[in-house]
């Protein structure tokens, strides 16, 4: 009778030794339902590139991503797009995941504003950055002072040409930031009569564009005395432009941005006189404020706007960088 009970005891405690460890296997793998910790991701949506300030643009991003999920644990998925069309397809995929903040630079403004409206519908907050929307589906914009690199930009214009000269003018694609910078240089120079802009087509933010446009501008103009472009890398393929054709009559040409070879022409005393500070570093912002998004803290504003600094001969050192990428 002794040897049953024992027989007993020992198979009790066996029953009750594994409907403990189930417990806890069952407490170990219920986190999602147990309030532990899940797991944070930021939707990037890039235009592509490989160089250029987009190029550099989209480096920033991924650097600042991936420093985030060293030091937080928040992940990131990141795409880029050639056009507005992929660029939806890529936010629809970001939205599929349920991401729980994204980042987009959209591409063109006006094609990209249901896209973002899509995304408030969802429910995501919207960080965008450098080109706005064209309505209030963003929780938080980053941007440089577009409107203030126009104004300043013509500003320098009125002032180095004594308010009269024959002006040309390349622009880039249908966007808040060419409309802005557009918008903000005419308001300068027209309000000289004897400013004219005798000429203004888009470079489409290319080297390469701007260089074939310039080239047509050139050979339909024989006279023209300065050339204003609203980036940097559309100013390159401009002054690639007037030096092949041996064109003298320019007096200076000026960009935004702030890329290493336009400061080197102007350190070179180059025809390239001046530019505005558009830092594609502005990204960097941008993500680390999706990350506190992520994080469930309110941003401290719904614009953030980077100074649209005015470079010239007499600062550019300060601003030059021999090892930048852009």
């Amino acid at each position: 009778m002794k040897k049953l009970w024992i027989i007993l005891l020992s198979i009790i405690t066996i029953f009750a030794l594994a409907a403990c460890g189930n417990a806890e296997t069952e407490d170990a793998g219920s986190t999602d339902e147990g309030g532990g910790d899940e797991q944070l991701t930021i939707g990037i949506s890039l235009p592509s590139a490989t160089h250029g300030w987009m190029g550099a643009l989209i480096e920033s991003a991924e650097q600042q991503a991936m420093a985030l999920k060293e030091s937080e644990g928040i992940d990131y998925v990141m795409t880029n797009a050639a056009d507005p069309n992929t660029q939806a397809n890529d936010v629809d995929d970001l939205i599929a995941q349920e991401v729980d903040v994204i980042v987009m630079l959209p591409i063109e403004s006006a094609a990209l504003s249901p896209v973002g409206q899509k995304i408030k519908d969802a429910g995501i907050p919207l960080v965008i950055v450098d080109r706005e929307l064209e309505n209030d589906a963003a929780t938080v914009v980053v941007k440089g002072d577009n409107e203030g690199i126009g104004v300043n930009a013509g500003k320098y214009f009125v002032e180095q040409l004594n308010g009269e000269g024959k002006i040309v003018e390349i622009t880039g694609p249908p966007s808040s930031v060419t409309e802005q910078r557009g918008s903000g240089f005419k308001e300068a120079v027209e309000s000289e009569p004897g400013m004219e802009i005798i000429a203004s087509q888009s470079g489409d933010f290319s080297t390469e564009t701007s260089l074939e446009v310039m080239q047509n501008i050139l050979q339909a103009n024989p006279e023209i005395d300065a050339v204003f472009t609203q980036d940097d890398g559309m100013a390159l393929g401009v002054l690639q432009a007037i030096e092949e054709a041996g064109r003298t009559d320019i007096q200076f040409v000026t960009g935004a941005g702030g890329a290493k070879g336009v400061f080197e022409d102007i350190q070179n005393d180059g025809l390239m006189k001046a530019t505005f500070l558009y830092s594609p570093t502005m990204v960097e912002d941008a993500v680390k404020i999706a990350a506190d998004i992520a994080q469930g803290e309110e941003p401290a504003e719904s614009m953030v706007v980077k100074e649209a600094t005015q470079v010239t001969k007499e600062n550019v050192d300060e601003y030059y960088d021999p090892e930048s990428k852009f």
